[in-house]
């Protein structure tokens, strides 16, 4: 193991002690707590290139593997902190995809960044000097300390900008954030009407958030995190059935195993996915490995809970037992947006490219 990797096991082994230790603040740790842990651990600083503090864990091919891993095990500690540090490696790959220094070196500092990409009825656009609308499941919007937010310009192009906390005053609302799951990430409305743009640094050109690999492709991080909780069910799982005694009995014995084998297709595939994704040379057809790991890992993830419900019964739904909020945050974070439409786009990719169809040799 390089010395990178034993301090990047270090610092997560010690994000994931503080955040089980945190006191609980009615569902689970605060957001602001989560954030605590993984700033206290410098984990968050790991994402930053090497020449900025870090250890160059959101961009460097040879970390890809363990990035799995630090995703796996914070989204198994708490898939809010999860979420919240998923989000962080995101906008650090885009500081260092579109050259932002500044970003760069914030992350290295160990300041906690975002990626704020989801429009409401009013989407945010760029009207003159100024921008226009909101954002919808701002993650971390009381604790972020620097969000990269997308907004259409003029011409219908989708530009980047990094909108910085000083500039977010007043303009953030966690409290709207009422949901029965992931509520520690305080997912929140971000009210950016009026924001003057010269308070935003601008990152890369038009259009340049959707280029692959790094746009869809990108989606096997937070399946990650999410397997990170199916491993934390599977463990649950085992020890109840091994308090009761139960872990010899046949049927029992069987959706454990059922529950490993699906953690371990999670595993292999987002290795998969993480390996083509980073590499320096990754073409756009990278992005096809992502999604179907995603859409993988999902179904597994929904086959582990029902597994879980079934080994566990009902005394895992009282509001006290360990697995009753894991439960609800998976549940809750699954459900991104349009996986049909996904899982068809990329289907129609593949099927139509011959060099796409021999990577998943469709062709006899």
């Amino acid at each position: 193991m390089s010395p990178d990797a034993c301090a990047l096991r270090h610092r997560v082994d010690e994000a994931c002690r503080w955040i089980a230790g945190l006191p609980d603040a009615g569902d689970g740790p605060s957001g602001p707590d989560l954030v605590a842990a993984l700033r206290g651990s410098s984990l968050l600083a790991a994402a930053a290139p090497a020449q900025f503090g870090g250890l160059g864990l959101a961009h460097q091919p040879h970390c890809a593997e363990d990035l799995v891993e630090a995703l796996a095990a914070v989204g198994g500690s708490s898939l809010s902190a999860g979420r919240l540090f998923e989000g962080h490696v995101n906008a650090v790959k885009l500081a260092v995809l579109h050259g932002s220094e500044a970003l760069q070196r914030e992350a290295g500092q160990g300041a906690l960044l975002g990626v704020w990409g989801a429009d409401g009825p009013d989407p945010v656009r760029i009207d003159g000097g100024v921008l226009r609308g909101a954002k919808l499941f701002a993650s971390g919007a009381d604790t972020v300390d620097t969000a990269i937010v997308t907004a259409r310009d003029g011409a219908g192009a989708i530009r980047l900008l990094a909108l910085r906390r000083p500039a977010m005053a007043g303009r953030l609302h966690p409290e709207e954030w009422q949901t029965g799951g992931m509520c520690a990430t305080a997912s929140g409305r971000a009210d950016l009407d009026g924001l003057a743009l010269d308070a935003l640094e601008p990152l890369g050109g038009p259009d340049a958030y959707f280029i692959e690999p790094h746009f869809q492709g990108g989606v096997w991080r937070y399946a990650a995190v999410q397997m990170g909780a199916m491993r934390r069910l599977t463990a649950l799982a085992a020890d109840q059935l091994s308090r009761r005694g139960q872990q010899e009995a046949p049927l029992q014995a069987d959706r454990l195993r059922q529950m490993v084998c699906a953690c371990e297709t999670a595993r292999l595939w987002l290795l998969s996915a993480a390996g083509e994704v980073e590499r320096a040379d990754a073409g756009a057809s990278a992005a096809e490995a992502a999604i179907l790991a995603r859409l993988t890992v999902a179904r597994a993830a929904m086959e582990v809970l029902r597994l879980f419900d079934e080994a566990a019964g009902a005394a895992s739904f009282a509001r006290a037992h360990p697995a009753e909020r894991i439960r609800r945050d998976l549940l809750f974070y699954l459900r991104q947006a349009n996986p049909d439409g996904l899982a068809l786009d990329a289907m129609a990719r593949i099927q139509g490219d011959p060099a796409r169809r021999m990577r998943w040799r469709l062709d006899p």
